[in-house]
Order: C-alpha cells, then sequence, then structure tokens
C-alpha cells in the first residue's frame, strides 16, 4: 500500500465536508483522508471508488455532529469503498447506471422489448 505522493497533506476536522468538496483528483482524498492505498488499484478503479465514497456519503445523515466525527466516518467511508474495488472488479458492483442496465445477470425490465438491428432492417415476411 502507498500513500499519495510525499505531498500528503490531512485536512483539519473543521468543515470536512465543504474541504471534501473542494477536492477534485482520488489522490486527493486519500491524502486529505489518511487512507492507504495501492496506486495500481486506485488506476483501474478510481471513479468507481469514488462514486461509492459518495453513495456511502449520501446515505449518512452529519447534521449536528462534531467535525472530528464526520472526518472520522468520512476516512471510514473512503476505506470501505476502496476495499470494495480492491477485492473485486467495478463489473462485480456496477455502480454506474450503464453497468447495471447491462448487467447479464438482471434481464431488461417488461416493457422495454429489446429489437436486434439486423431484424430490423430485414423485409417483412406475408404470411
Amino acid at each position: 500500500m502507498s500513500r499519495c505522493s510525499n505531498k500528503t497533506h490531512h485536512i483539519g476536522v473543521k468543515d470536512v465536508l465543504a474541504r471534501l468538496k473542494s477536492l477534485s483528483a482520488a489522490e486527493e482524498f486519500f491524502a486529505a483522508l489518511g487512507v492507504s492505498y495501492d496506486p495500481k488499484v486506485l488506476n483501474v478503479s478510481r471513479l468507481h471508488i469514488m462514486k461509492r465514497m459518495g453513495q456511502y456519503l449520501a446515505e449518512e445523515d452529519f447534521s449536528g455532529l462534531p467535525d472530528q466525527v464526520i472526518a472520522a466516518r468520512a476516512h471510514a467511508m473512503l476505506e470501505r469503498a476502496y476495499e470494495d474495488f480492491a477485492t473485486s472488479s467495478p463489473l462485480t458492483h456496477r455502480v454506474f447506471k450503464v453497468l447495471k442496465d447491462h448487467d447479464p445477470d438482471n434481464p431488461a425490465t417488461p416493457g422495454r422489448a429489446f429489437i436486434p438491428f439486423d431484424s430490423a432492417l430485414k423485409p417483412f415476411e406475408k404470411e
């Protein structure tokens, strides 16, 4: 496991959510929250990890909590999101809509018929 380069800088716990919103690169989140990671895992699954962390954050109600507790929970959520993808592939978790829509284990919903393009081009046959 590695840390985001040698310029690791932790976010102060004060207004941690606002500060996290100002970050852009996945490595910045890992550095800010002090979460170790393997660059190989992050290079393959960065968008999936960040999306999953966002899902975890959205499930929480942080109102009224002290900044230190919020920072600790954000740290735990990033670790959890990272572990989700460090131990299995993005196709296993399918966090993005495009992957959910094309899940071979989840057939198309009724009312959304699939017509192969080749059959649409065939002339109509008379019975």
